[in-house]
């Protein structure tokens, strides 16, 4: 993937990502061609190469990682200042609520169905969105224990992995059921996991 070197050359680029996500919500990564996207984006057929080269392909994992950085950006602020248990319970609802709206689409889902979710750049993407994750869960737990919130004798970074793959599961359940009860359970029971370790178990 070249770099784009000027300032409007990287306007553009990620004009024509962000369109191309749009028109993917929409119609479908099946049913969306390139011309659909440049005429979403208003791009020439000349500019869409010259930014994406390997065509079709690489402007879909372009779009994948704007689709996984969305995934974050939709926890915030929340997920940045897992500071107290309000704030959990603002990032939980937050959490069920993204899902809920999604319901059983998954544009992320769909673009690594149709770029291979086995290849290298998929495989980077998704690492890199768990990784940005875990890590920010681990983040706040760190600051519930600077709080004197949550017990010093916590695994942070393991019990940030756990309801990490707790949520995964909760979405994928919900995917196929349309049901989120077991994405709110796994959600419910870590935070209640770590208030416990606390000493102080609350059900929410």
């Amino acid at each position: 993937m070249p770099d784009a070197p000027t300032a409007k050359g990287r306007a553009t680029r990620a004009r024509i990502v962000e369109g191309a996500a749009e028109v993917l919500r929409e119609q479908g990564v099946a049913f969306t061609t390139l011309d659909d996207i440049r005429g979403r984006t208003g791009t020439s057929k000349s500019q869409l190469f010259h930014y994406f080269p390997g065509g079709k392909d690489e402007l879909l994992l372009a779009v994948a990682r704007f689709e996984a950085d969305r995934v974050l950006e939709d926890q915030q602020p929340h997920l940045g200042r897992l500071d107290s248990w309000e704030s959990w319970q603002q990032w939980r609802d937050v959490v069920v609520e993204r899902y809920e709206r999604q319901g059983d689409h998954c544009p992320l889902g769909a673009l690594f169905l149709q770029v291979g979710r086995s290849g290298s750049g998929a495989r980077a993407i998704v690492t890199e969105l768990m990784r940005q994750w875990q890590e920010q869960l681990a983040r706040g737990m760190r600051a519930l224990q600077a709080n004197g919130l949550a017990s010093t004798a916590l695994d942070v970074d393991r019990t940030a992995a756990a309801l990490l793959a707790g949520i995964q599961g909760g979405v994928a359940i919900m995917m196929s059921t349309g049901d989120s009860t077991h994405l709110k359970a796994a959600l419910d029971t870590g935070i209640e996991h770590l208030r416990a370790m606390a000493g102080r178990p609350v059900r929410i």
